[in-house]
């Protein structure tokens, strides 16, 4: 069987099991803050194992792409190494919410992979959970009876809690698992080790296709255990690793989900792949990255700086560093991969088909910065190697946290050297930066505190800024040594962040003791609406009212019905290539990134400009339709944006049918009119082959309209209002420039005169011509300059000069080359040493360098200090 027919026939099965079949989340994590990225099957489903939405279906399957990188799950350093270890892979799973249980589901498992599937029976082996009496919890005897009727009881292996025993994080559903492992090695090995001995062992040739988790319990923040209301099943089947299996493969990367992009890699290298284990590690690890990086950018996330784009730019460069190094690619080469891979998903995951223009371009363009990076990063590595015995481990992080170079790449460079690398001093480092950015983004949260057996809750903010309402539920959470108190309402007005939106603050107001408590905030996780206060109510029970703030709301409305607007016009004048890739709307300001490969004209702003006030005059009625089928929307020509997750039902946001139509969560104004006004106030690059536009509406652009007015009417003031304002300040500035040159000549002729003055006054000290005092110079600039021709007319110098600019002491050192280098004086290192007495600091080269400082009454003690070095 094919790949593409062995995923086929999971989904086909299951959908006979009268599973509802749904697709792949996006592999970037929206409303959930304790996860980047999308890093098992169940993650979309996290709020139905919290309870805290509808359960639509109660048996659901599907393929949902993964990436494993960060945190707890990372397996960024054996991918490529290993035959099974991937950053993106497919995980295949079935569930059931509070359905079937374990029955079904271990039979359907074994119906699945030995009679559809056709795997040897004699090569399986399963895992069950032994019991741990530290917390009361039994050896799964249920999950043993069940497997006994299908398989021999001697490949039934107990399992401790690390390996069978799943939890969702820290707190949270949870439950015994049991686990599915295959065995292909051959019949020799198999005869010499028992199959038994290798499971959960790490052995390559035994591994895990399947993980069968029976949620029971939930884990609450003091570590107790409370069986859940209703029993889950969650189960997570490694894709890459069930075709190997199927298709009799040593390795994930032999089977046709990794070899056309291996055999094109091979291919443009020049290099037959099976030949060298070097080159081999390196295509296995291309051809394993581009599909992360890829995939992450079609879903949204662009690779950055910071937390998740860093993720993705670290792999991509990991691919690059690969492909330089071992695979001798000099330039650009990886982007060549997308069409490659977009050509081998497409109908299985479109949006990377359909944005693939756009994802290789992005992709080369990081491949061109960190080509330069790389080259900077060795040169930087070849300087400081020159009369070492060994890499400190500070700067091999140096080099990998700032270059980008992972430590087998140090280590690689260091042994071509005859050198080795202080590996426990890098690691250390190592730990010290992730101990620094878990400490910067923890946040402890406690268990939910119940007020109400009302559960139930209903956003009303779409046709109300004000309800009735009762507290269902709290819980406290620290941060950065901030705590906060998180409430769920039972009905809410108030927005929750989402859709670029910003979510409301408002108020809630106790019915019972007119006590007003300030919303700073409103976010949604997992599909809860959380709304943030500083304190709770002193009384938690009874009726409250919820109010939101009027203005703030009114506002971001007008900024978000104006993104709508935007996106259609930029459409009209750039072309259809555009498309949103990020947003931000606030009360005070509009932020829009698109798709789009040049920086925009005035020409091509003002067009954009000219067409969204149009649509603001016309005064276009708000269509809003709520609770449209997904595929009547899209079928209807709807704009829908890559990377979010859209259910069943959707929200379309219309403003004139033939021009904008979107899939829409937030919330808008009732007539474009209430817009106001639209202005574009700057479109800068955010990314490679993403632009930012920022904008601002109604009462900001009203604000901004008149301080511009009044900056132009004080500045024509200033120049007796002349009749032609833009010639005036023109010649104002021609004349500023004609004298600011006058006074540089000034200044240069002074320092010269002053040079002439100077040469009288050097001390001779033993065979050094030395000079120290302060002079009386407006500028750096004159003070080098004065430097340099004392230098010139002077041999065997040094020299310190002291000034004073407004206020700001100033330090120059200046020594002969020749006297430099004899005497193994350097000027960067003495005016760092001088400049402690202005409470400053300097450098520059050993025969030149300078220094500021705070303190201007420590000149005369620097000037004396100078004569120390010359002694």
């Amino acid at each position: 069987m094919t790949s593409r027919e062995i995923r086929q026939a999971f989904l086909d099965f299951f959908k006979s099991k009268g599973h509802q079949i749904v697709p792949s989340a996006p592999v970037v994590v929206k409303n959930d803050p304790t996860l980047m990225f999308t890093n098992a099957g169940m993650n979309q489903f996290k709020d139905l194992f919290l309870g805290e939405a509808a359960i639509k279906y109660p048996r659901v399957a599907d393929t949902q792409r993964c990436l494993r990188v960060s945190g707890k799950h990372n397996d960024l350093e054996e991918v490529g190494i290993d035959t099974y270890h991937h950053t993106l892979f497919e995980m295949l799973g079935n569930w059931s919410f509070g359905d079937y249980f374990k029955k079904e589901a271990i039979e359907w498992a074994w119906e699945l992979l030995t009679e559809v599937f056709k795997l040897d029976k004699d090569r399986l082996y399963v895992t069950i959970f032994e019991g741990d009496a530290s917390e009361g919890l039994q050896r799964d005897l249920e999950a043993f009876d069940l497997w006994k009727a299908l398989i021999a009881e001697d490949r039934i292996l107990l399992g401790n809690k690390k390996d069978n025993f799943w939890e969702m994080g820290d707190t949270g559903p949870c439950g015994p698992c049991s686990e599915i492992h295959y065995d292909m090695r051959s019949d020799e090995e198999r005869a010499k080790v028992p199959g038994q001995e290798l499971v959960n062992a790490d052995d390559p040739q035994v591994i895990e296709i399947w993980n069968l988790v029976f949620m029971q319990f939930n884990r609450l923040k003091d570590k107790s255990l409370k069986s859940l209301p209703a029993k889950h099943v969650d189960t997570g089947m490694g894709f890459e690793r069930l075709v190997r299996c199927i298709q009799g493969k040593t390795s994930n990367y032999d089977t046709d989900v990794f070899q056309p992009l291996i055999q094109y890699i091979a291919t443009k290298s020049g290099i037959v792949y099976g030949t060298d284990e070097k080159t081999d590690i390196a295509m296995r690890v291309l051809s394993d990255h581009i599909r992360a990086v890829s995939f992450a950018i079609a879903d949204g996330q662009l690779p950055s700086n910071n937390k998740a784009g860093y993720v993705i730019r670290r792999i991509l460069r990991r691919a690059v560093r690969y492909a330089y190094t071992f695979l001798n690619f000099k330039s650009p080469f990886i982007h060549e991969l997308v069409p490659v891979l977009a050509e081998q998903f497409k109908g299985v995951f479109d949006e990377l088909y359909s944005q693939q223009d756009f994802v290789e371009k992005v992709v080369l363009e990081e491949e061109v910065s960190f080509l330069r990076t790389l080259t900077t990063g060795i040169q930087r590595f070849e300087n400081y190697v020159v009369d070492q015995k060994s890499i400190d481990g500070n700067f091999a992080f140096e080099l990998f946290d700032t270059y980008g170079f992972p430590i087998d790449l140090t280590d690689l460079l260091a042994r071509e050297q005859g050198l080795t690398v202080d590996m426990l001093g890098f690691e250390q480092a190592l730990l010290a930066q992730k101990e620094r950015s878990r400490a910067a983004t923890a946040i402890d949260t406690s268990d939910w505190v119940l007020v109400s057996e009302n559960q139930d809750t209903e956003f009303v903010g779409y046709d109300a800024l004000s309800s009735q309402t009762e507290i269902v539920k709290y819980r406290k959470v620290s941060a950065k040594g901030k705590e906060q108190f998180q409430l769920v309402l039972s009905v809410t007005p108030f927005y929750a962040e989402g859709g670029g939106q910003v979510g409301d603050t408002g108020y809630i107001r106790s019915l019972e003791t007119s006590e007003k408590i300030e919303i700073v905030d409103t976010k949604k996780e997992n599909g809860l609406i959380i709304h943030f206060v500083n304190q709770l109510p002193s009384v938690l029970t009874g009726d409250f009212e919820a109010v939101v703030d009027i203005s703030k709301r009114k506002d971001s409305e007008a900024n978000h019905s104006a993104t709508h607007l935007l996106h259609a016009a930029l459409k009209q004048v750039l072309g259809d290539h555009v498309n949103q890739k990020g947003s931000l709307v606030s009360p005070d300001v509009l932020r829009f990134d698109i798709s789009h490969f040049a920086k925009m004209s005035y020409e091509e702003i003002k067009q954009v400009e000219d067409i969204v006030n149009a649509k603001i005059r016309e005064d276009i009625p708000l269509k809003e339709e709520r609770n449209v089928p997904y595929q009547k929307a899209i079928e209807s020509g709807v704009t829908a944006l890559f990377g979010e997750k859209y259910g069943d039902h959707v929200r379309v946001i219309t403003f004139d049918d033939h021009y904008s139509k979107e899939l829409c969560g937030g919330t808008h104004v009732r007539a474009t009119g209430q817009i106001g006004f639209f202005k574009i106030v700057s479109e800068s690059a955010v990314a490679a082959g993403v632009r930012r536009i920022e904008a601002i509406t109604g009462t900001k652009a009203q604000q901004v309209i008149r301080e511009y007015f009044e900056l132009v009417d004080n500045m024509k003031g200033m120049l007796n209002n002349p009749k032609d304002f833009v010639s005036a300040l023109s010649k104002v500035i021609d004349e500023n420039g004609a004298l600011r040159k006058e006074i540089e000549r000034n200044i240069v002729e002074k320092s010269l005169k002053m040079r002439e003055e100077l040469e009288s006054k050097f001390e001779r000290i033993g065979d050094i011509n030395f000079l120290s005092m302060v002079v009386d110079l407006p500028n750096a600039d004159a003070v080098k300059t004065l430097a340099y021709a004392l230098k010139g007319a002077v041999d065997r110098l040094f020299l310190v000069l002291g000034a004073d600019f407004d206020g700001k002491p100033s330090l120059t050192v200046m020594i002969s080359d020749d006297l430099a280098k004899e005497k193994n004086l350097n000027a960067g290192n003495i005016v760092r040493e001088l400049a402690k007495e202005i409470q400053g600091g300097g450098g520059g080269q050993p025969f030149f360098a300078t220094a500021g400082g705070k303190d201007s009454a420590g000149l005369p003690k620097a000037i004396e200090r100078a004569r120390e070095f010359v002694k």
